[in-house]
């Protein structure tokens, strides 16, 4: 910076902060050497400033460790705080004082407590006790204190669930979680504000049955309380046909949606939920609409429920990614969170398949009748959905 300052060369550059001889009438020399002590002076003011401000108390490490360990029928606990969380709750001042082995030991029954009492762990739902724990240990080079739990299963667990909210005075703490399995690290999350729970499927038969029993439920529940996904079912139903010609609609639908949910879950290919919601309400309309324009010419609804089915797989990979799938069982949740997608579309095709059905055996005219109006209310209710996913909650920017 001197150099630039006190240099005589011509550097190409017009200085407007710096007084020229010829506007200002006196030596070069003298009106670079008052610029130049007026930016010392405002540089060495910020230094006082600084110097003599008030210091702020930060938290160092606003985070914690918590290794969960699977041997066999074993479980063990490690878990790593940070000094300035252990002082805080203990009331040790200054922070370090707990890296002294015998200030810790004196002390190491209250924070075992502690962080035993705020440290969830459930097993198959069922929650964990862990009576076993040791001394807690100074870790000087970490600027941590370590706490260690062990206990003995009675049989091994499907599904380990891991809930933690070690220091609740701070908001931003954070909890990495790491889960090993006969050694080997199998699983990785962070407990914060947002998310509080972390499961993880252990890599077992009784794991493999875990996924399949929270996944098969949840793919059901999902197609039940979808509308805008039942709503496209009921339109490609509303016309009716044969079984072979609700079957290959119903299969179309399957396949593409399996496709793309699969590719968006594996994070393939994923495009944003502004863009598919409102596609997939456009389907509706389509389906509304292709309904009332059919005058007994060929029956596309087959190609329909391929094309638009792709959309609304993305649709459901958006639910599915929400829920935390487990990567150490990505195939299983996916395989079963599809399976019960399927079972929830089997009970309404069947339903309104057999009301339809039964409709048309009683009326054929009411049956069309009925055909009409519900390809107009399904016009309706996709109109209303696209609007208010585009312009109501910024969909498609």
């Amino acid at each position: 910076m001197f150099v630039s300052v006190f240099s005589p060369k011509k550097t190409g550059v017009d200085r407007g902060d710096v007084p020229r001889p010829r506007d200002q009438g006196f030596p070069v020399s003298l009106a670079l050497l008052l610029t130049s002590m007026k930016r010392l002076r405002a540089l060495a003011v910020f230094a006082a400033v600084l110097w003599t401000g008030t210091p702020v108390l930060a938290h160092p490490a606003p985070f914690s460790f918590v290794d969960i360990r699977v041997q066999q029928a074993v479980l063990e606990v490690n878990i790593v705080v940070h000094t300035f969380d252990v002082a805080y709750e203990l009331g040790v001042q200054p922070p370090d004082r707990v890296l002294d082995a015998a200030v810790l030991a004196m002390r190491s029954d209250r924070l075992v407590a502690l962080l035993r009492d705020r440290l969830r762990i459930t097993a198959d739902d069922r929650q964990l006790v862990i009576g076993t724990w040791a001394t807690a240990e100074p870790l000087p080079n970490r600027q941590s204190v370590r706490v260690h739990g062990r206990l003995d299963l009675k049989s091994r667990p499907g599904v380990i669930s891991i809930s933690a909210d070690l220091f609740p005075y701070d908001p931003a703490h954070q909890t990495f979680v790491n889960v090993y399995e006969e050694g080997s690290l199998r699983s990785q999350a962070i407990l914060d504000e947002g998310v509080t729970q972390h499961d993880y499927f252990l890599g077992s038969v009784e794991g493999v049955f875990a996924v399949v029993q929270k996944f098969i439920p949840a793919g059901i529940h999902h197609i039940l309380i979808g509308p805008d996904h039942i709503l496209f079912l009921v339109g490609l139903l509303l016309l009716g046909g044969s079984i072979r010609q609700l079957a290959l609609v119903v299969t179309a639908f399957t396949l593409a949606h399996s496709i793309t949910l699969s590719l968006a879950v594996l994070g393939i290919l994923s495009p944003p939920g502004n863009v598919v919601e409102p596609l997939i309400a456009l389907s509706i309309v389509y389906v509304g609409v292709d309904n009332l324009l059919a005058r007994g010419g060929r029956d596309v609804r087959g190609w329909i429920a391929l094309t638009f089915g792709f959309i609304h797989g993305f649709g459901f990979a958006s639910v599915l990614s929400e829920m935390g799938l487990p990567r150490e069982a990505l195939g299983w949740s996916l395989f079963s969170f599809n399976a019960g997608v399927e079972l929830g579309q089997l009970v309404v095709v069947v339903l309104v398949t057999s009301a339809l059905t039964g409709l048309r055996a009683w009326s054929d005219a009411a049956g069309q009748r009925v055909a009409y109006v519900g390809s107009i209310m399904v016009i309706a209710a996709g109109a209303f959905w696209f609007v208010q996913r585009v312009f109501l909650t910024g969909g498609m920017a």
